[in-house]
């Protein structure tokens, strides 16, 4: 069987060996709910307990601050809908950018129908939230900020530091989805003026269906999900303690690992992408070349169908994506690459590649050689190619 080399980290990572020996006990050993008064169910409370303090600590939050969900996406409904709700009687004016996650984006389209005003702010050719436009955008009724801190598809880091002091000058709230950049880069809520803060374990070699919302001390936002007392009345619902231990364990790994991890991730992305720009004409890098995610490499690929590449790929035991996972399927060009300016044909031919904890120099010169042969190849089949070969040369 050949060897498969897993570039699709952006969209889930492989669960650490080490946060699934932490997770076991608890679905059969320390099984007990930890909602539960007597003994046996305490040690999930407790097990809950140091997750939540290790996670805490991992941003500079307090423990009190940190609720736990069923993932990202859940997180920045929770964030967006329940602001909305709370503070609807102040204004119903939120500002969030052209190339957030479609947690956000559609969360946003739903609230426009219920009565609030959005304002999607364009980006540059980068990717990044024009801070002059974020200003100018920012009205009396402005309850909320919601940008992203790393972009999911082209990997750029924007600006939060700034986005957060501009948000607390003009006493907005600030919400950031960090589903990306958790367990990648540094982040500390109070020295970012963060006020809520979206996160989810899988992207960092945590389980799936576990994620976070930091939501800062004294905002009023009420319950999303209804019924039991769990996450201090905030979030119902029996508490997943495995995925909430394997979370802890997860980012406890990552803080651990992050500075050797991410060095070791830029050399190899920087090296894919010097190789891909030299040795592949008609060939651009989308996104920030430098101010991006550590893992993040975004191509275009001219007279190509992305769809088509990401296939051939496939069955050389290559994993990538043309974008978000959460938009598979799809035919449109990525609403991202749209928004920093891409025409719609050069939209098609991209190609997300996000590397991993164990990702080699070998694997990066496998996926270059094997780019190089189904490029050609598909542009040869291309009627487009061959007319502009035509008229060029």
């Amino acid at each position: 069987m050949k060897k498969m080399i897993y570039l699709d980290n952006a969209a889930t990572t492989r669960t650490a060996p080490e946060v699934v020996e932490t997770m076991l006990p608890y679905f059969s050993e320390f099984y007990g709910n930890a909602s539960t008064v007597y003994e046996f169910g305490q040690k999930s409370k407790e097990a809950i307990s140091k997750a939540r303090e290790t996670i805490a600590g991992a941003i500079g939050a307090k423990e009190n601050e940190i609720y736990f969900t069923g993932g990202g996406s859940e997180s920045d409904n929770w964030a967006l809908k329940a602001t909305a709700e709370a503070y609807k009687s102040k204004g119903r004016h939120i500002i969030t950018s052209k190339i957030e996650h479609h947690a956000i984006l559609h969360t946003c389209e739903w609230l426009e129908q219920n009565g609030f005003e959005v304002t999607y702010l364009d980006v540059d050719e980068f990717g990044v939230v024009k801070l002059e436009e974020l200003k100018k955008a920012i009205r009396p009724d402005t309850i909320l900020i919601s940008i992203m801190f790393a972009n999911n598809e082209i990997g750029t880091i924007e600006p939060v530091a700034e986005i957060g002091k501009i948000a607390k000058e003009h006493g907005i709230l600030f919400h950031t989805d960090a589903v990306q950049a958790f367990g990648q880069v540094p982040i500390q809520v109070d020295e970012l003026n963060i006020d809520m803060l979206s996160a989810s374990a899988h992207k960092l070699n945590g389980p799936k269906g576990v994620g976070l919302l930091y939501i800062r001390k004294g905002i009023k936002i009420r319950s999303f999900v209804h019924g039991g007392a769990q996450e201090r009345k905030r979030r119902a619902g029996t508490e997943n303690v495995p995925g909430i231990v394997g979370f802890g364990k997860a980012v406890e790994l990552a803080l651990a690992s992050m500075q050797e991890r991410t060095q070791k991730e830029c050399e190899l992305r920087d090296y894919l992408m010097e190789r891909v720009l030299r040795e592949i004409p008609f060939t651009r890098v989308n996104g920030d070349r430098t101010n991006r995610l550590p893992n993040n490499v975004n191509l275009c690929f001219q007279f190509v169908e992305g769809e088509s590449l990401l296939i051939m790929l496939d069955m050389k035991g290559i994993c990538g994506s043309s974008g978000s996972a959460c938009t598979s399927g799809s035919l449109d060009p990525s609403h991202v690459l749209l928004a920093i300016g891409l025409p719609h044909e050069i939209a098609h031919g991209s190609l997300r590649l996000t590397l991993g904890s164990d990702t080699t120099r070998e694997d990066m010169d496998t996926v270059v050689e094997a780019m190089k042969e189904i490029v050609t190849q598909l542009r040869e089949m291309s009627p487009l190619y061959e007319d502009y070969m035509k008229k060029n040369f």
